[in-house]
């Protein structure tokens, strides 16, 4: 079984990934992406940290409880900035940060 180290390892190099990917791309789907490796990463976080604290001798649900509610705000955000995204790309006919200059018409 895997320790709470090797999960925290594993979700800081999750973090860093999707953090490297909103920081150093360009394309608002890859920024998009990244921002959800990013939540999934705090939700193996949240997990972890949940399993590993045994109270009375079965893991503490709190922190997988949370999951659930992270999950339920990052389907609304998928809607959402789908949402716009493919709007701006209707619109422009462009998908880079680079190019948008306002948010009006």
């Amino acid at each position: 079984m895997p320790s709470l180290n090797e999960f925290l390892f594993f979700s800081g190099l999750l973090f860093a990934i999707g953090l490297g990917g909103v920081l150093l791309r360009r394309s608002l789907i890859v920024m998009f992406m990244g921002l959800e490796m990013m939540l999934a990463a705090a939700n193996l976080t949240l997990v972890a940290f949940s399993r590993f604290n045994l109270q009375n001798g079965l893991p503490d649900y709190d922190g997988q409880v949370l999951v659930f509610m992270v999950i339920t705000v990052a389907a609304a955000e998928v809607a959402v900035g789908l949402a716009i995204i493919v709007a701006l790309f209707r619109t422009r006919g462009i998908a880079h940060v680079d190019e948008l200059t306002s948010m009006r018409n």
